[in-house]
């Protein structure tokens, strides 16, 4: 297997190489023929445009040759297939870790080859298992990095005094590996899903809307309006607050969040407090679009948070979130 992988690896280097090698002829020959014609136009001018297209016209041939070795190299590139697999879990090694606030950090893991693509459809999840005291733990989490990310994946974890995996992968050194299997979850984002979406997401709840935001902002066919809703404790908790906004100012027409915090800083312009029925009515689509398809409403947080705002969104006639949600429901919960 390990002979295997160093002779893929030889093999895309040496396309590489050939790509780079003919590209190099083609420069040098046409480097050579107008030195070779150089004494020539100066004897005998001619007009710049002609001596181009009679180069041109000799170049054909060699055009020929050029394309069938590019064909070449095309069919005989290894295809990229995703690297995860629904049903097994793999090792994947910590690369970096990034602090973004005193508990939360972003940490990049890396995929086998560089070119690799975790294969993760935008929406949803992975799961991690840890042994811990003994014991086999699994949580899901949602990578931030979407598949246009090749050779690594990044996760933003909060670590908990509680939560043992997010302890576990906080431990973590530089080298060590966690076992990874997905991708699992009912959401599949695509940009007819529907018209407008509106989300409510508290601490690292925020990772599958972030996901969802920068799929739809990144297609310039896709004409989804979204509403975020973005709830968390201290001002220093809003983690990625400087892409959200940045995403907001260049996406104004088809994106917007609002910010809530308990314990809100001086000058504070956001929410205060919890998220209420009367923020969902402001800041997000309405239920009283004649097709209920044409609206989502999207919830990830705490699940205290989460069975508070299912309440508030039944208040609103919407329609009732489901134990289990599915891609079809107007209310889904990651």
């Amino acid at each position: 297997m390990a002979n295997q992988t160093i002779l893929q690896s030889a093999l895309q280097a040496s396309y590489q190489n050939l790509h780079a090698i003919l590209i190099l002829i083609i420069a040098i020959s046409i480097s050579v023929y107008y030195s070779s014609n150089s004494s020539s136009r100066s004897s005998h001018t001619a007009h710049p445009s002609l001596s181009l297209k009679i180069f041109l016209i000799k170049w054909k041939r060699y055009n020929v040759v050029e394309s069938i070795f590019f064909f070449f190299i095309l069919i005989t590139q290894p295809e990229k297939k995703p690297v995860l697999i629904p049903h097994q879990f793999q090792s994947f090694r910590l690369s970096s870790k990034n602090k973004v606030s005193p508990n939360t950090a972003v940490y990049r893991f890396s995929l086998p080859r560089p070119d690799d693509v975790l294969g993760l459809p935008i929406g949803q999840h992975i799961s991690i298992q840890a042994e811990i005291d003994g014991k086999t733990v699994m949580r899901s989490y949602t990578p931030v990095s979407g598949d246009d990310k090749r050779g690594y994946f990044d996760l933003l974890i909060k670590t908990y005094p509680q939560g043992n995996i997010s302890k576990y992968i906080a431990n973590l050194n530089i080298g060590d590996s966690i076992q990874v299997k997905g991708p699992k979850g009912q959401m599949r984002y695509h940009s007819k899903l529907c018209k407008k979406i509106g989300m409510i997401a508290g601490g690292t709840g925020i990772t599958p809307m972030l996901q969802i935001i920068r799929a739809s902002v990144k297609d310039k066919s896709d004409k989804t309006k979204i509403s975020l809703i973005y709830a968390n404790v201290n001002f220093e908790d809003i983690l990625l607050k400087d892409e959200l906004d940045q995403i907001k100012d260049h996406h104004s027409d088809r994106f917007s969040v609002y910010y809530v915090l308990n314990n809100p800083p001086e000058e504070w312009s956001g929410g205060v407090g919890f998220v209420t029925k009367e923020m969902i009515e402001e800041h997000l689509p309405s239920s009283s679009s004649p097709d209920p398809t044409a609206t989502k409403i999207l919830l990830c947080g705490p699940p205290p948070m989460t069975a508070i705002m299912k309440k508030y969104l039944d208040e609103l006639k919407f329609e009732k979130c489901k134990t289990i949600s599915k891609l079809d429901d107007q209310v889904f919960c990651f």
